[in-house]
């Protein structure tokens, strides 16, 4: 495969297997730059990438920045507080002044579902969906990916379980089409109130008993709970939530001697995962971060290896 059908990243459901492992592949050959000396490569020179982020952000944000300067692509951040979306622009408004500028890729974090794609349809930029409401976030699926092949050798008939609010985690919206396309096996589990009523459409199986989830399980992935995006409480107490689909010593007793735990992060310790848990030799969270790196580098690769041709 020589390139991506798309000129967009918006979402694992428009990504086919091979792509993927395009792009697993090509993050593989990238990742050994980030182990050099000198972390910085010269191949998008001269290009230029826009991170629009109006929601706030840790891991994902500097990710996107460190893999476009690790390719010395010059980047300008833009925060919702310190756009002109403050004084009454809208959305479209605001892409289109920036593509004025002629930026190669846009990077987009954004609460309203849909976002992205809107943006995409109303500007030449290349745009990269950074996580928009409650629908997807497709780099933390591929970096998801590229972390359990890194791991196991393989994805296709691992089982994958995810545990938390699952109605409300673009991650794990992602993460289900992601390794349900790549041949793995997907388990979601946590409280009914936090279990949207159609998610097995995505390709997964709904359990409600967290011991039952874990059963044979290859792979357990933890999720914050959403609660900037609930509306309501959903569950009596973080204590009460912990004690019934927390990760902790007790539940890690129980999993397979090779069972990898993984968290998109920030983890809230001692809700949905102890510091035990999130500490142990099993986890592969900090993998998860590094490789973040690598897979977003091959994203802005793939994205512009037609406009170096030209």
């Amino acid at each position: 495969m020589k390139k991506l059908k798309s000129r967009h990243i918006l979402g694992m459901a428009h990504l086919e297997p091979e792509e993927i492992t395009f792009i697993l592949d090509t993050a593989e050959s990238l990742k050994e730059i980030l182990q050099r000396p000198i972390k910085k490569v010269p191949p998008l020179r001269g290009r230029t990438i826009v991170h629009l982020f109006f929601e706030p952000s840790t891991r994902t944000k500097l990710s996107f920045e460190l893999a476009a300067k690790r390719l010395s692509a010059d980047t300008v951040s833009i925060s919702k507080g310190t756009s002109s979306v403050v004084k009454g622009e809208t959305l479209i408004d605001t892409a289109k002044n920036i593509e004025a500028m002629k930026p190669d890729i846009i990077v987009m974090r954004h609460s309203m579902t849909g976002a992205p794609h809107l943006l995409a349809k109303h500007i030449d930029s290349a745009v990269i969906n950074a996580g928009d409401g409650i629908n997807e976030h497709p780099s933390q699926a591929l970096l998801d990916l590229f972390s359990v092949r890194e791991h196991f050798g393989r994805i296709k008939g691992l089982n994958l379980t995810i545990v938390g609010d699952i109605a409300h985690s673009r991650v794990a919206h992602s993460d289900i089409m992601a390794f349900s396309k790549m041949g793995a096996n997907v388990t979601v589990c946590g409280p009914a109130t936090m279990m949207p009523p159609d998610i097995e459409s995505l390709g997964c199986r709904t359990v409600f008993d967290l011991k039952e989830a874990l059963k044979d399980a290859d792979i357990v992935m933890a999720l914050r709970i959403q609660k900037e995006r609930q509306g309501m409480a959903l569950f009596p107490s973080e204590r009460e939530y912990a004690q019934v689909f927390g990760l902790n010593s007790s539940i890690f007793s129980l999993l397979k001697k090779d069972c990898v735990v993984m968290h998109p992060g920030p983890i809230n310790r001692g809700v949905e995962m102890s510091p035990e848990v999130a500490d142990s030799n099993r986890s592969i969270i900090l993998d998860q971060v590094t490789n973040g790196v690598a897979v977003r580098m091959a994203l802005f690769t793939l994205l512009l290896a037609d406009s170096r041709e030209e």
